[in-house]
């Protein structure tokens, strides 16, 4: 599902409307919901890479994310041992953070152990969904955490997660279309509705 064609760089937007990259995924991914768990995994982790830097630093990174770690393919990165950590710790084209290259790490075999466990990374995230509330009219009226995140940040770290604090676990929300926070003026906004809406 892509944006609305007819919207241009001058159309109101929530954010990135100065950087193609940045455009690109404000109109075409943020909100819109995954519910896969390869395509889960990889959020909750790039996310975790973010923390402390702008989110447009790790999507400069992220096809050097992807081949780094085998496109978040769970099960092989699960299988990393101490020569990935130091291939990784090597690697330019990502961030070098040996905690949280470590925790994406444990993440993967923590979401191999949510499926012997007879449940799934798709269920843990989405069973965490809240309500609709109404479109923010600034980034003012957008939390940076709720109720709903704290609770899915204690569920994943009861699984075995790391990295997943309760703000952490709300910006995925965001970026995994748990929640709509596009601006009530955002040309994006509708189109995400639309998509969350989809079952």
């Amino acid at each position: 599902m892509g944006s609305d064609p007819v919207a241009g760089e001058d159309a109101p937007r929530c954010f990135g409307a100065a950087d193609p990259l940045y455009r690109a995924y404000h109109d075409d991914e943020w909100g819109r919901p995954v519910r896969d768990e390869r395509g889960l995994f990889e959020r909750i982790s790039l996310e975790a890479f973010q923390s402390g830097l702008s989110w447009l630093t790790i999507l400069r990174k992220r096809e050097a994310f992807r081949a780094a770690f085998v496109r978040f393919d769970p099960e092989a990165v699960a299988a990393f041992g101490e020569d990935d950590v130091a291939r990784l710790m090597a690697d330019a084209g990502i961030v070098r953070n040996r905690l949280k290259v470590e925790a994406t790490i444990n993440n993967a075999r923590a979401t191999l152990g949510l499926r012997d466990a007879g449940t799934s990374l798709p269920e843990v995230v989405w069973a965490h969904r809240p309500p609709p509330r109404p479109a923010p009219a600034s980034f003012a009226d957008v939390p940076a955490l709720t109720p709903e995140s704290t609770a899915l940040a204690k569920a994943l770290k009861r699984h075995g997660f790391r990295f997943v604090g309760p703000t952490t676990a709300y910006a995925s929300m965001q970026a995994c279309g748990l929640v709509n926070d596009h601006l009530v003026d955002c040309v994006a906004r509708a189109a995400t509705e639309a998509a969350q809406a989809m079952p």
